[in-house]
């Protein structure tokens, strides 16, 4: 009675305060976790699919979650290389599967689409400490099956949040680390109430100075659920989202910086009047961005269930900037006369607008029998997003006012799908896989971009996206695999406003492959053909507010082999190697070099590394103590599609220390379990970004032009720790 009574006033104080780690409990009712599993049914695929893919549950995120981002946290998954602008995995990360970039990457939370509808790019920044409220997550690799939003070219990776759970529990957490690396979070559950309710939360704090200068992040975010189950009936109210303040750390450095002080950032850089070097402490990018999503899923009987999910989403925020002599034509302003001396350039501040609303709507239908299971669905999505850009202050301010727009445009964005896809037993040995997409969208712009010309884009698509494959169990240990996928894919807001002319890319995927299970041991191995008619590929160069310039590469291909394994070497340590080795080519790259077209042939396509290889050595002495050692290796990549060599990266070799230990108490708390997290504990400088540009210029001959070309880069993280502790109610 006493415990019963402590655990109680723990609990209450639990719900007001803010710090803390969260991993729910594994639920004991099978009944919960199958109807929460339907929120992504349509878009996952299970262990017999002929779809490559990789499982990652809620206890295997929870051994590493000390407040890095998910891509970082999914990092040893097969063929996937991440990175991190400020170096330490906290802030702007990103992930390339199969050598692709992250806009290629379909991203869905709850069969949501979560990739933005114009940049078609995944800002995880703006959900900082997610991995808290993940229940489980699939990557799939390839076309993998169909989806809601922009279709996958390299990858999907599906998201399920926190499932119900049957009993009431709490958590609180403090990680603290290098770079005054901080995170905070506090969960809570109530379990349910009368067997029919629960409700659910999570606070969020994580806080870094970050490894590159001045690279500092500012994340809070908040997840609240209301869930209603029977048997039958599972509905959910969820909310999300977070604010996020990041001092930039997109521009880079060059090579000599890179050598002499790689931690140094340009971002803000300008000289006083006084001629002294200063650093704006504004230079930041400041977002919020919430979620409204609500889900119905109702089962009629053993055959037939349904879901209908809905979602709103809101995002608004703007990046800030201090520009030194900056011309006034490009802000519209009229020349001055100040002193007797005209002056067209000031210095000023200026911030860069995006306010913009998202709403979508999903609905399938699940027929299941002994031999077919068949899911009918639809998703239609709409985008309304406002970009705008004011001048806060300027030295000399022409005839603005403040607040005043110097720039304002619109882009609106339809999204309209219908799949259905079937899995068939054919016979005790055949599974046949069968999916069909009919998707079309439309995508209109107005008024003008921030080069303060018109924008304006109208254009409708519409794809067919055919999948099939089948699966042979060649007995209970070996099942061999062979599917083909076709996908097609729209081009961003950015593709348009860098290129005159863009094509949408298409892409036919061929994945074979042969899967082993036996015990505890598994082998996994899968080549894959993915043949492509205008790949969006990166050109190496960025914007000005640092995302990739990509472009149309006629024909190209990427060839691969994946092997991944689990193997228990005793009943205490466990490897889980595996490796990549891929081809990945342009079949032709045409480039203007000292202002002549030059045919390149066949090149590497840009940021597709040739061989990934990652292994875990796992051991675990005692029940509740773990110990891994996590290795990364990447090879040498190209930041360009012309093999400059100024453009390339060199390979790099990573390991990280892991461990955990949980101490089990039958009194005030559940458990309590101290986590330690080393990263790079060989101090690698290593580098997994870059940028890589050219330009013509005129040097000395008039008429002569030689092509002038530079490379920036995005140095990694030495060594450094994070250290945490966790406790469970």
């Amino acid at each position: 009675m006493k415990s019963t009574i402590l655990k109680s006033t723990c609990f209450a104080l639990l719900l007001t305060t803010f710090s803390g780690i969260a991993q729910e409990k594994e639920q004991d009712s099978t009944k919960v976790e199958q109807l929460d599993e339907v929120l992504v049914k349509a878009v996952r695929v299970d262990a017999k699919s002929p779809i490559t893919h990789s499982n990652v549950t809620k206890k295997e995120i929870a051994k590493r979650n000390l407040g890095q981002d998910i891509p970082v946290l999914l990092n040893f998954l097969p063929s996937v290389v991440t990175t991190s602008d400020a170096g330490a995995g906290i802030g702007y990360t990103g992930i390339r599967v199969r050598g692709i970039s992250s806009q290629s990457t379909n991203i869905t939370i709850n069969g949501i689409p979560y990739n933005d509808a114009e940049s078609l790019g995944t800002f995880w920044v703006n959900l900082g400490d997610f991995a808290s409220s993940v229940e489980s997550l699939q990557l799939q690799r390839g076309v993998g099956t169909s989806t809601n939003g922009s279709g996958a070219f390299g990858a999907s990776i599906n998201v399920l949040t926190d499932a119900v759970s049957k009993e009431a529990n709490g958590e609180i957490s403090n990680s603290f680390g290098s770079f005054n690396t901080r995170k905070h979070t506090v969960k809570f559950s109530t379990g349910l109430l009368n067997d029919h309710v629960e409700i659910a939360g999570r606070l969020s704090n994580i806080a870094s100075d970050g490894y590159i200068d001045r690279a500092s992040t500012d994340l809070k975010s908040y997840f609240l659920q209301a869930s209603f189950i029977d048997d039958n009936t599972l509905i959910k109210a969820i909310t999300f989202g977070g604010s996020e303040v990041t001092y930039q750390s997109w521009f880079g450095i060059d090579g000599q910086t890179l050598k002499d002080n790689r931690t140094f950032n340009p971002a803000g850089i300008y000289t006083d009047d006084n001629g002294n070097t200063q650093f704006y402490d504004r230079e930041v990018d400041d977002y919020k961005q919430d979620h409204y999503q609500l889900h119905w899923n109702q089962r009629y009987d053993n055959q037939w269930s349904t879901n209908i999910g809905l979602n709103y989403t809101y995002g608004r925020g703007f990046f800030e900037q201090f520009r030194e002599d900056d011309d006034f034509e490009t802000y519209g302003f009229q020349p001055l006369t100040v002193n007797g001396q005209p002056q067209t350039t000031t210095d000023l501040v200026r911030r860069r607008w995006l306010d913009n609303d998202f709403y979508v709507f999903n609905a399938s239908a699940n027929y299941k029998n002994n031999n077919l299971d068949m899911i009918f669905g639809t998703s239609f999505s709409h985008y309304d997003g406002d970009h705008f850009g004011e001048v806060i202050w300027a030295e000399f301010a022409s005839q603005s006012d403040i607040r005043d727009r110097y720039y304002e445009g619109n882009g609106k964005k339809n999204d309209f799908s219908v799949f259905t896809k079937a899995s068939f037993r054919l016979n005790d040995k055949i599974q046949l896989y069968g999916d069909l997409q009919l998707r079309n969208v439309n995508y209109a712009t107005s008024g003008i971009n921030s080069n303060l010309t018109q924008f304006l884009v109208d254009e409708n698509y519409t794809f067919f996206n055919p999948k099939a494959g089948i699966t042979y169990e060649l007995n209970t240990n070996n099942d061999l695999y062979f599917s083909y996928a076709r996908a097609n894919r729209e081009p961003s807001r950015d593709d348009f406003e860098n290129n005159a002319e863009i094509e949408p890319e298409q892409l036919n995927d061929f994945e074979i492959g042969w899967r082993h299970k036996k015990n505890n041991f598994s082998f996994n191995a899968n080549a894959y053909l993915m043949l492509y008619n205008e790949q969006l590929v990166l050109t190496g160069n960025i914007d000005g507010v640092g995302n990739p310039i990509r472009t149309n590469s006629g024909e190209s291909y990427r060839l691969g082999l994946e092997l991944e394994a689990l193997i228990p070497v005793s009943s205490k340590l466990t490897l889980q190697p595996n490796l990549t080795l891929s081809s990945n080519k342009n079949k032709e790259t045409i480039i203007s070099f000292d202002g002549e077209l030059v045919n390149l042939g066949k090149t590497d396509i840009a940021f597709s590394p040739e061989l990934i290889a990652a292994n875990a050595i796992v051991y675990q002495p005692i029940k509740n103590l773990q110990i891994s050692l996590l290795s990364k290796f990447v090879g040498e990549q190209y930041m360009s599609n012309t093999e400059a060599d100024l453009s390339k990266l060199d390979s790099f070799f990573v390991n990280d220390f892991n461990i955990a230990y949980t101490i089990e108490t039958k009194s005030i708390f559940d458990a309590i379990t101290f986590t330690g997290l080393v990263n790079n504990i060989l101090n690698e400088k290593y580098v997994s970004n870059g940028y890589y540009f050219t330009f013509d210029d005129d040097f000395t001959n008039p008429g002569t032009i030689a092509t002038v070309e530079g490379a920036g880069f995005y140095p990694q993280a030495t060594t450094n720790f994070l250290l945490g502790a966790t406790v469970k109610f």
